[in-house]
């Protein structure tokens, strides 16, 4: 079967910056969600995290991650809200990180979301660059009907832009 990929809605965080990026109103039409993100903090640091949330709730999310990070070597461990890192103010100008997200099976109510993530952090340096695998759960049965991502310390900066796709197995 061919998987049919149809754009739900944009978010494009427009001059001043904001705290959130959010979808909502997700519809139960589709049998799987895609997002791509690209992202960028205004904190006064390199680097930042951003946070994933469904139906508003940053509540039982369980999650292991792999992560290279420039020639520090990989890392692994645990998380919860954790959607990988971002650039921040003091990383180069005008660089953003690049994300995406699977979620399956997302309008059903008889199991738990499980949801991967791979990301992609640089500094425009051979250094300085973090790659994130993410793989995680958020142990609810609720259909998800709204997506939100957040950072740890600040607002996503101007331009940073996120893409909701549906699935449909066609």
């Amino acid at each position: 079967m061919a998987n049919t990929f149809e754009a739900i809605a944009t978010v494009t965080v427009e001059s001043g910056g904001a705290a959130n990026i959010d979808f909502t109103s997700i519809p139960a039409t589709y049998t799987d969600l895609f997002l791509y993100i690209s992202a960028r903090s205004e904190r006064a640091q390199t680097q930042d995290g951003m946070n994933i949330k469904f139906n508003s709730s940053t509540a039982s999310f369980t999650g292991i991650y792999l992560a290279a990070i420039g020639s520090a070597g990989p890392q692994s461990g645990t998380l919860t809200t954790g959607a990988g890192s971002i650039p921040a103010a003091n990383a180069t100008a005008s660089t953003f990180s690049n994300h995406s997200i699977y979620i399956p099976n997302y309008a059903s109510s008889n199991n738990n979301k499980s949801y991967s993530i791979d990301s992609a952090r640089e500094n425009n340096s051979s250094t300085v660059f973090q790659l994130d695998l993410i793989a995680g759960l958020w142990s609810n049965t609720a259909a998800i009907t709204s997506i939100g991502f957040f950072n740890d310390n600040a607002n996503f900066a101007q331009y940073s832009t996120a893409t909701l796709y549906g699935i449909k197995n066609s």
